[in-house]
């Protein structure tokens, strides 16, 4: 067999297997809508992350060919992202404008199937959901270099809304221009985040370069994107949208760098069977008051993975405390440990259980 009738005999065989994939992929469609036909008489929650978490975990683990099993969570987030619109689609309200990394945050988590409503300010995602125009939001609340989003936090203080999931991402960020030419660069436009985790960077190469402040990452592509002379600081999606070159890649000082966002919704999910639950709480002014609110947790070996301090701008010197324990509140161990704080807090107030996020994304 000649090498080209050698190759088109292969392509043949991929298209054979290609036409399988599309068949058993309305097939998948078919049952989606089945089950969607059932939900909506049963009036329950079409979007379930545990079952999601539950079917990108058992395809990982049926991999045993050459597939990247990366490429394959893609995939199936697709997939299932695809699958939902049929039963449903979802709106999406998330702090824009479109390519920030909240944006990028959303895609990954409800994939390019949903519908996405950009919003310029944390508050109006808040707005947008308990209000009932999103299904849900997608907001940042802590970066692995730069510490907590306060403004995130402190909105969990006003709104009655819960987080429904968590999405951890590796941010990388890039310099971006018109004609990806450093030497005509007169000024950059980065969101003050960025500039703080590039300084290094920019001090060493950029150093006599202005910074103009932008309302985002997405919005300094923008304004670099009709500048001859500007460039952003910006991600890779932000490249694609406005047409940008680049100057340098990955100009970030700390490779390890990590965003984690929260998707709030009217609830939360059931039990995955690997959660994390959030609280806010305040204690008295009194001592050992922390102590004591700390302790049925340590009694109860529930390891706390985050314990963040807030003013409660409600009193002097009164703080609010942002706590993340791993399990979830239908734990029995987890539900009596928060029920016994109670009574030591001035304020206490359950935020949801939701699925561990592992399966970071990059950009």
């Amino acid at each position: 067999m000649s090498e080209n009738k050698e190759i088109n005999a292969l392509r043949n065989a991929i298209d054979s297997i290609d036409s399988q994939i599309v068949e058993l992929l309305n097939k998948r469609a078919s049952v989606a809508i089945e089950i969607a036909n059932i939900k909506r008489k049963a009036n329950l929650n079409f979007h379930a992350p545990e079952r999601e978490r539950a079917i990108l975990e058992r395809i990982v683990a049926l991999n045993k060919g050459q597939f990247p099993n990366d490429a394959l969570k893609v995939i199936f987030r697709e997939i299932m992202s695809a699958s939902l619109s049929l039963e449903e689609p979802l709106k999406v309200a998330y702090f824009g404008p479109e390519g920030t990394f909240t944006n990028l945050a959303a895609l990954r988590h409800f994939g390019s199937s949903a519908k996405y409503i950009p919003i310029e300010g944390i508050k109006g995602v808040f707005d947008a959901v308990e209000g009932g125009k999103a299904d849900y939001g997608v907001v940042p609340i802590e970066n692995s270099n730069e510490g907590v989003v306060s403004y995130t936090l402190d909105m969990f203080m006003d709104y009655d809304l819960k987080i429904y999931a968590e999405v951890m991402l590796e941010v990388s960020h890039n310099l971006l221009s018109k004609s990806g030419d450093r030497s005509i660069i007169k000024r950059i436009y980065s969101f003050p985040q960025a500039t703080a985790q590039c300084r290094v960077w920019l001090e060493s190469n950029m150093p006599h370069i202005p910074i103009v402040e932008s309302t985002s990452t997405a919005r300094a592509a923008e304004l670099a994107s009709s500048d001859e002379d500007g460039a952003a600081i910006a991600s890779e999606l932000a490249a694609r949208l406005y047409d940008l070159q680049f100057i340098e890649r990955h100009i970030e000082d700390n490779k390890n760098n990590y965003t984690r966002f929260l998707v709030i919704a009217k609830n939360y999910p059931s039990k995955s069977g690997k959660d994390k639950t959030s609280i806010l709480f305040s204690v008295k002014d009194k001592p050992s008051a922390l102590y004591e609110v700390l302790l049925p947790f340590r009694k109860a070996k529930i390891n706390l993975t985050k314990i963040e301090s807030r003013p409660s701008k409600k009193r002097a010197w009164e703080y609010i405390f942002f706590v993340d324990m791993e399990g979830h509140i239908e734990d029995k161990k987890v539900k009596k440990a928060i029920d016994e704080i109670r009574d030591a807090c001035l304020y206490l107030k359950n935020l949801g259980s939701y699925p561990v996020d592992e399966m970071t994304g990059k950009e």
